[in-house]
C-alpha cells in the first residue's frame, strides 16, 4: 500500500524491510555462533586420499572427525586418527594407533610386537580382525615417550607411517575418525577393534 500524500505507505514498507533484514541477520548470527564452534572445535570433515588405509578406508571416502574427545581422553590402540605428520605439518594423514605411550614397538619379519610393563618380553599384535593375513614390512624397534604414539596404515606395503617418520606426539593428533559419511552404502560410526590376549 502506498500513500503519495504523506509518505506513510513508504515508511511502512521501509519499516517492514528493516524488520525482515534485522530478523535475517539475527538468524545468520545465531546460526554462525552455533555452527562455527562445532565446525572448528568439535567435528571436522576429511576426505581419505590414497590407498594407505585399504581395505578398511578407500580413496575419496568422506569421514567426520571428532576433535573433542582427545581433549579429555587419550588415543587407544586400534583407533583411527587424523594427525599432522612430523615431516609435513601442513598436511593431514589418517592412520591407526598401534603403539601407546611407554610401549616398545618392534616390526620385524612381518610381525608387529608390543612390549609394555605387563608384557616385558613382548607379544605379537593380532590384527587379523581388520587386516587378515597382513604382512608388515620393515625392521624397526622404538620405545615411545610419555606423549608419543606409533601409527600405521592398514595397507602396510604402501603406507608411509611411523615406520618411516617415527612416533607422533599427542599434540599432533587432530582427532579420532568418528563417522563415515560417504559412500552411502558405508555410512555409519567407526568402531575400534578389540585385541585378544592383551
Amino acid at each position: 500500500m502506498l500513500d503519495d500524500k504523506n509518505g506513510r505507505g513508504d515508511e511502512s514498507i521501509v519499516s517492514a524491510a528493516k524488520q525482515y533484514f534485522g530478523e535475517a541477520l539475527r538468524v545468520i548470527v545465531i546460526s554462525l555462533a552455533i555452527i562455527l564452534p562445532v565446525r572448528y572445535f568439535l567435528v571436522q570433515p576429511f576426505y581419505v586420499k590414497g590407498a594407505s588405509m585399504e581395505p578398511n578406508f578407500k580413496d575419496r571416502e568422506y569421514l567426520v572427525i571428532n576433535e573433542l574427545s582427545y581433549r579429555f581422553e587419550t588415543p587407544v590402540r586400534g583407533e583411527i586418527v587424523v594427525f599432522r605428520p612430523p615431516t609435513a605439518t601442513n598436511e593431514f594423514f589418517i592412520k591407526r594407533v598401534i603403539g601407546e605411550p611407554g610401549e616398545k614397538v618392534t616390526v620385524r619379519n612381518g610381525v608387529v610386537t608390543i612390549a609394555d610393563k605387563d608384557h616385558p618380553n613382548g607379544y605379537k599384535l593380532d590384527e587379523s580382525a581388520y587386516i587378515p593375513g597382513i604382512y608388515t614390512p620393515g625392521d624397526i624397534e622404538v620405545t615411545l615417550a610419555a606423549d608419543q604414539y606409533f601409527l600405521m596404515g592398514d595397507n602396510r606395503s604402501v603406507s608411509m607411517d611411523s615406520r618411516s617418520f617415527g612416533p607422533v606426539s599427542k599434540g599432533a593428533i587432530v582427532g579420532k575418525v568418528w563417522i563415515r559419511g560417504w559412500p552411502l552404502d558405508k555410512i555409519g560410526s567407526i568402531e575400534s577393534p578389540s585385541y585378544a590376549g592383551i
